[in-house]
């Protein structure tokens, strides 16, 4: 009777996948699998590579990847190696698949350019649609949000920070999204939107939503985006001072504060008794006008 029992649970396990000969065949199909699998990887690296160095389209490809690595070693104080960058930069790490999505792109390949567009987003943090025209040394620091659309092109030269949107403002086709001109600081959170003009050397404050035309060596700041004329420098290394941008909001409160105060003055003329009340009030006045002088040199409130 043991002998039977025996020979039935032997039987059973020879047709389980997981025991004797068919178990073998088993584990000899998912080795071949994963063997498949890197062979396939293998065969996709290097006909990247070979499109890379032996193609002229692949040239221009590394001759761009070049430029983006020379602007992370000139503006990001914190790149202390090449090999920090090519591991450890998610901007550039973006501005790769997307040399490569906008190539597909160029050639009218369908799907496989957005599909390397949603794997960047995935990793990076980064959406940059395959169709946007981008020059050399463009450097996104950090980079988490940033959204750059279809239509959008980006001059040389050109830094946006974290969380900025270059973006359409409807649902109408062609050029829907902004040109940014050559040597344009975009600060953190900026919203760029619309078919609009970033004239070279300008700069956009953090948090500026800006849906006009910027003329070259200009400053924005403010929601809407007004624009502060500067001295018209080149903007080599981004030297944007948060704390002493300058507020239109406040130096238009300013007026209107000077204004009380010439009015209050007058009525003093008129009304006598008055005087010793409005002269304990003044020295309040006099020190709400300073806060608010000190406001708008960037000291906050």
């Amino acid at each position: 009777m043991a002998d039977r029992t025996l020979t039935s649970r032997q039987a059973t396990n020879s047709c389980d996948p997981g025991f004797g000969v068919t178990g073998s065949r088993g584990t000899g199909s998912s080795r071949g699998l994963d063997g498949s699998r890197s062979l396939m990887a293998f065969g996709l690296a290097s006909a990247a590579a070979i499109a890379l160095y032996l193609t002229e389209g692949g040239r221009n490809v590394r001759k761009s990847l070049a430029g983006d690595i020379a602007a992370i070693r000139e503006r990001d104080p914190a790149a202390n190696s090449l090999a920090e960058i090519l591991c450890c930069y998610s901007g550039f790490h973006a501005l790769v698949f997307h040399r490569l999505a906008h190539a597909l792109w160029l050639r009218e390949v369908p799907l496989l350019p957005r599909l390397v567009s949603q794997i960047s987003r995935f990793l990076t943090g980064i959406e940059i649609h395959p169709g946007a025209v981008i020059a050399n040394g463009l450097f996104i620091d950090h980079g988490s949000g940033v959204v750059i659309g279809e239509t959008s092109e980006i001059g040389n030269n050109v830094t946006i920070y974290q969380g900025v949107t270059l973006g359409g403002t409807g649902k109408e086709s062609g050029k829907r999204h902004p040109t940014i001109e050559d040597n344009v600081v975009v600060g953190a959170g900026a919203k760029v939107l619309g078919a609009i003009t970033i004239g070279k050397n300008a700069k956009i404050g953090a948090g500026s939503v800006v849906v006009q035309n910027v003329p070259a060596d200009t400053t924005v700041v403010g929601n809407p985006g007004r624009p502060v004329m500067t001295d018209g420098t080149r903007v080599g290394i981004p030297d944007i001072d948060y704390r002493h941008l300058p507020d239109p909001v406040a130096e238009a409160i300013q007026c209107v504060v000077r204004r009380v105060v010439e009015l209050e003055n007058e009525l003093e003329e008129y009304c006598p008794p008055k005087q010793r009340r409005m002269e304990r009030s003044r020295a309040n006045l006099d020190e709400q006008v300073a806060n608010l002088t000190g406001f708008n040199q960037g000291l906050g409130i």
